[in-house]
């Protein structure tokens, strides 16, 4: 890829980035927001907080060693962070640290 390819592939995903960003607020700008609109913000994190956990186990291995025993222990720690804080962010980046740490250092 040529030097100006890349340069126009970088202005349109920023394009991009930028309009999804926007976009709501110029449609929905003075007006009520729908009740549909509504639902997604409450439902969606959820389910792809679901979907995330479904990704991360899919593969995990109860027969082998370590027996699932690191992913097990950093969903009991996402879960009891989730519980504590209700912070989806903190509850995804705790348990990716502790599983990490838990790969890396014991397993």
């Amino acid at each position: 890829m040529t030097q100006t390819q890349q340069l126009i592939v970088i202005l349109l995903c920023g394009l991009a980035t930028g309009l999804t960003r926007f976009l709501p607020f110029l449609i929905f700008s003075g007006k009520r927001t729908p009740a549909y609109i509504q639902y997604l913000g409450r439902a969606l994190p959820g389910a792809i907080f679901a979907m995330l956990v479904v990704y991360c186990l899919r593969s995990v291995s109860l027969i082998a060693a370590p027996h699932g025993q690191p992913e097990a222990i950093a969903l009991l720690i996402t879960i009891a962070l989730h519980l504590w804080k209700r912070q989806i962010l903190i509850s995804i980046a705790g348990g990716t640290v502790c599983y990490m740490l838990l790969v890396q250092l014991v397993f």
